[in-house]
């Protein structure tokens, strides 16, 4: 959404309008543009966790990831071992170009305990807690849900990593953003984060923190770290919890609110912003940044822009014309929608996608 020098060339090429940004997003600009460049050869490190029928989904993020992607990738893929080959196959065809790697993982729970992690919330879905302590060596990651799709380059997401203050160690969004309608403030039966929640399907954490931190608690006077807490919170808390380790999350978070970073609803843009009428006002300013299609939504007709969406970025071949591939065909079918509260504004899920574009095509042509 930022102007810049190519802004009158792009709005030639496809008649954008040429308000589309202003000053606030210039220093949003600035500031990550020089994270990047006092952090040239970092590498982004992004883990997903696959099981069941997901393998598709879990290719198609990473694909979206890829597109618009600056630095380099490291993709941390946990997974049922059944999938492994598959996903070798398919990430094998894929043109990296160099700037992307991979590494397959086995779904992995604490010996003792496995059987009662396994089966909490969905399948697998709780390997994401013990990431800090399966990945020593990693120092930052960006996890995802499999249903995620990635709407401008993971580096922006990334660099909220030099916007974190001395105590916090992980940014999540909130679970909703209208009250009347969150499930936490009107369900819950455990303490949750803020005034509704948060949600974990994107989770951006500062790992080497994480692992050194003491959490406070309401089981013991003695903080306790993070491979110390999860079991404890389970044991205390598996009655109350209704959506597995997200819960476990926000009870965490509540006690230690001070550890977390909160980004705004267009980088956890979900069904819920929409579908009861837009309530996600950065986005409605800025466009959708990446989109979280959970309810299952990019696999039936109940959410036609969601869908939409998913569709458009799995038809799309590397390689191929983003506008005239990708973009185009995108607006068709979500003018297709309007029949729906989010299809009425279908806008947000191109806005920031066309100016991604108009950016990946714009470092092309300096070299």
């Amino acid at each position: 959404r930022c102007k810049n020098l190519s802004v009158s060339f792009w709005n030639s090429y496809w008649m954008l309008p040429s308000d589309v940004c202003g000053m606030n997003c210039f220093w949003e600009a600035a500031f990550r543009y020089d994270y990047m460049k006092t952090h040239p050869s970092e590498k982004m490190h992004l883990a997903v966790v696959a099981c069941g029928e997901r393998l598709e989904e879990t290719v198609i993020m990473l694909r979206s990831a890829i597109i618009f992607s600056i630095k380099p990738l490291q993709f941390h893929i946990f997974a049922e071992d059944q999938l492994h080959e598959s996903f070798k196959d398919i990430l094998d065809d894929f043109p990296y170009e160099g700037k992307v790697n991979y590494t397959l993982y086995p779904i992995t729970f604490p010996t003792e305990s496995a059987a009662e992690w396994k089966k909490l919330f969905k399948p697998c879905a709780s390997q994401r807690l013990f990431l800090p302590l399966i990945l020593k060596n990693v120092d930052s990651l960006l996890y995802v849900d499999t249903d995620i799709l990635f709407l401008r380059p993971v580096d922006d997401i990334w660099s909220f990593l030099g916007k974190f203050n001395s105590t916090q160690i992980a940014a999540m969004a909130p679970e909703h953003e209208e009250p009347r309608i969150g499930w936490y403030n009107r369900f819950a039966r455990h303490p949750y984060y803020g005034a509704t929640g948060i949600n974990s399907g994107v989770m951006l954490m500062n790992m080497t923190r994480i692992r050194r931190k003491y959490f406070k608690n309401d089981m013991t006077p003695v903080r306790l770290q993070w491979g110390e807490i999860l079991m404890p919170l389970l044991k205390k808390y598996k009655l109350n919890i209704t959506w597995g380790d997200q819960d476990l999350l926000n009870i965490m978070f509540f006690h230690n609110p001070e550890s977390l970073y909160v980004f705004p609803c267009q980088w956890n843009y979900r069904p819920d912003h929409c579908i009861y009428g837009s309530n996600c006002k950065e986005a409605e300013e800025e466009g959708i940044f990446i989109l979280h299609g959970n309810r299952g939504v990019y696999h039936d007709d109940k959410q036609p822009t969601f869908r939409a969406v998913y569709e458009a970025i799995k038809n799309y071949s590397f390689g191929d014309d983003l506008v005239h591939s990708l973009l185009q065909p995108l607006e068709l079918e979500l003018r297709k929608t309007m029949h729906t509260y989010c299809g009425r504004v279908y806008k947000v899920f191109v806005k920031q996608l066309t100016k991604s574009i108009r950016d990946l095509y714009a470092r092309r042509s300096k070299g």
